[in-house]
């Protein structure tokens, strides 16, 4: 089998988890560094816009690391769907694409619901205030939690941090909760 075949296809969970886990250790042991993303977007404003502003007054070049890994993983995603996609809608089960049915829901096609994100609907007002208010909150949420979800969830929970591990917990409560009974009433406005 060659390498692009093999890259190409699905790995399954106990693979590719397994290798994302190492991926912690790898980054303290050799370099004392620790995974995150949400932070670049405040690298990327001290080493470009020079604000005035207290929080973006550091040694930002003490973090281009960080600015490097996150243009690879934009470099990585682009080869991945241009190089090693499967060239289909990914495989979604029947218990969600029920579920999808029960929100009013297409079969989901693409990645996303054309009725939230296609052309014809993003810019009504139910989608206006759907990613308005949804991409606020992430943002706010990932300042005020000191990280995002991923961030929390790989790098604190393996180092153990109570903070992390509340956050990660509260996370799926919270995506529950909305899943369950916030999205339903707005996808019925």
């Amino acid at each position: 089998m060659a390498l692009i075949d093999f890259l190409s296809q699905p790995w399954p969970w106990y693979v590719a988890g397994p290798l994302l886990g190492l991926t912690i250790p790898l980054l303290l042991f050799f370099g004392n560094k620790q995974f995150g993303v949400s932070t670049s977007l405040q690298h990327i404003c001290a080493a470009t816009v020079k604000p005035k502003s207290e929080y973006f007054r550091y040694d930002w070049k003490a973090q281009a690391w960080n600015l490097v890994f996150v243009a690879g993983l934009v470099v990585g995603g682009a080869v991945a769907v241009l190089f090693l996609g499967a060239g289909g809608p990914p495989q979604v089960s029947a218990a969600a694409t029920e579920l999808f049915g029960s929100w009013g829901l297409s079969a989901p096609t693409e990645l996303l619901p054309r009725e939230l994100f296609g052309l014809e609907n993003l810019f009504t007002l139910r989608s206006l205030i759907v990613l308005g208010v949804g991409g606020f909150l992430v943002g706010f949420g990932a300042r005020y939690a000191g990280g995002c979800t991923s961030g929390h969830a790989i790098m604190g929970v393996s180092l153990l941090n109570l903070g992390s591990i509340v956050a990660v917990v509260a996370f799926f409560v919270g995506g529950l909760f909305m899943s369950r009974l916030l999205l339903p009433l707005i996808l019925g406005m």
